[in-house]
């Protein structure tokens, strides 16, 4: 007799492809339905966690962070992902531009600019508008988005790229725990990893999702008039969706890679004119500044406790370590996909460097352009929504309606491109571990996830985002903490199982189909 998913015609998991869609349809109804009572859940929800568990978020990315650095300083540096006498799949400017379009994208557009003004006028351990505000401002944007964020991401990439690649095993979470299941992870215990990856992935990026749209909307707000209410956001989503189900046909080599390295090039235009026709020597200097009272404070803000209780830490640190954890399957799995051939060393360096310096370059220029905006009286950036404040301080540049037209097209392509990634990671791990899954199975998940951040939209805007990504980052954390042993666990039997364990699963590595 035919199970469901071959009646339908499913290359998946059934357990995970099933149950990972009853709880998310349970999500999409009760959140459409009781939109009020949903927002005020998920405020309590965060509280809670933030109350209980903040000590756990900042003891586990600490860890991660320790744990990549002294991978890549180990003797298992030299390990190649993947047979040794593989080659990289992709240049290194097409694999900086998928790492930096997958990890960051959206996020960075959306918060390089409020993030620094918000920090300015309300600090977590200065006075608000004085020079310690500033000093700070500056030094907790880069402690968001610096390396802790890429360490993440590392545990989960590079196990799933040594556990695939080099030992061939499926490309799915499951796979990572190899060496403390062994056989076990194609059950239960299996199918329970790669259902809260699922969640994670799908959350994650449904926050990614909604920030950009809301982006987006103050963006055609600033250049056509139009009202940025959350009515236009659900239309978008619609809208750019449906660009990025064309990506999705078109494949990873045609969609994801030709779009990243666009995102770049369109980034890179307009840093430059940032640079040019901004504050240019005021922003070198900056850089230098920055970067130095980063290093200086990495050690003391890495286990930093806001002990006073302010709320504070809650709304922001918590909130993004609980976002790069949630997001880490779907980061993880994509740059595991476009990894292989690298060698561990290659790829934690690689991974964790490149596009942190992209970041503080990016960070510096427009954050610090912005703060100089608001402190000189140039542009009054903090009176604006959150989502608009890009757009307060291109407004006082030189063609600022290029400039801001510019900026929306970017949101845009990088919405398209996560969504993309995104529905091919989820896809991933709902098929056991395919990495080239159906495409119409990619088109319903790039669909489900567009469909989870409008309701996440309409139940509580940005609140409910950060609590959607703190609340499924929380379990998946407890997952990477026992993913890092068993990397460990695996290369210190490298030698002697890979050739065992090549052989045996090979032949259940799927066929091509993009």
């Amino acid at each position: 007799m035919k199970s469901l998913a071959e009646k339908l015609n499913l290359e998946v998991n059934p357990t995970v492809f099933f149950i990972s869609i009853a709880v998310i349809l349970a999500f999409l109804i009760t959140g459409s339905v009781f939109p009020s009572a949903t927002g005020e859940f998920f405020n309590d929800l965060q509280n809670f966690i933030v109350v209980n568990f903040g000590w756990f978020y900042i003891f586990a990315v600490a860890v991660f962070l320790v744990f990549a650095l002294g991978l890549a300083i180990s003797k298992y540096g030299k390990v190649k992902l993947g047979p040794d006498d593989s080659e990289p799949e992709y240049s290194y400017l097409s694999w900086f531009a998928m790492l930096f379009s997958a990890g960051m994208g959206i996020g960075l557009i959306f918060f390089s600019v409020a993030e620094p003004i918000f920090h300015y006028t309300d600090p977590p351990r200065a006075e608000a508008g004085t020079q310690g505000a500033f000093d700070e401002s500056m030094l907790f944007t880069f402690f968001h988005w610096g390396v802790h964020a890429w360490a993440i991401y590392i545990i989960v990439g590079l196990s799933l790229a040594y556990f695939h690649f080099r030992r061939g095993l499926p490309l799915s979470i499951r796979s990572a725990f190899y060496p403390v299941l062994g056989k076990k992870i194609y059950g239960g215990y299996g199918d329970t990893i790669d259902i809260l990856a699922v969640f994670g992935t799908m959350f994650g990026v449904a926050t990614s999702l909604g920030l950009g749209v809301q982006q987006v909307g103050a963006g055609l707000s600033y250049v056509f008039g139009v009202e940025n209410t959350t009515t236009l956001w659900v239309i978008l989503i619609a809208i750019i969706t449906a660009f990025a189900t064309i990506s999705v046909f078109l494949g990873l080599d045609r969609g994801i890679r030709r779009l990243s390295n666009f995102n770049m090039t369109l980034a890179f235009l307009l840093i430059i004119f940032v640079f040019i026709f901004g504050p240019t020597l005021y922003l070198l200097n900056s850089l230098m500044v920055n970067t130095g009272t980063y290093i200086s404070n990495i050690v003391e803000l890495t286990f930093w406790m806001d002990t006073e209780d302010t709320g504070w830490q809650g709304g922001w640190t918590l909130f993004y370590w609980g976002w790069w954890i949630a997001w880490s399957p779907f980061v993880g799995m994509f740059i595991a996909r476009v990894s292989k051939g690298r060698t561990l060393r290659e790829f934690i360096i690689g991974v964790m460097f490149v596009p942190t310096a992209l970041t503080f370059i990016w960070l510096t220029f427009f954050g610090n352009t912005g703060l100089m905006f608001e402190m000189e009286g140039v542009a009054e950036i903090s009176g604006v929504e959150t989502d608009a404040m890009l757009f307060a301080m291109l407004e006082h540049m030189p063609i600022a309606l290029l400039s801001s037209i510019a900026a929306t097209i970017l949101i845009v392509t990088f919405f398209v491109t996560s969504s993309d990634s995104g529905s091919l990671v989820i896809d991933m791990l709902a098929s056991g571990g395919n990495p080239n899954p159906p495409r119409g199975q990619r088109v319903f998940w790039a669909i489900s996830e567009g469909a989870v951040a409008a309701v996440l939209l309409i139940a509580g805007g940005l609140g409910a985002l950060q609590t959607a990504s703190i609340t499924t980052g929380l379990p998946f954390a407890v997952v990477l903490m026992l993913m890092s042993y068993s990397l460990v666990k695996g290369l210190r039997k490298e030698p002697e199982e890979r050739a065992t364990t090549t052989k045996r699963y090979a032949a259940k590595k799927p066929e091509a189909q993009d």
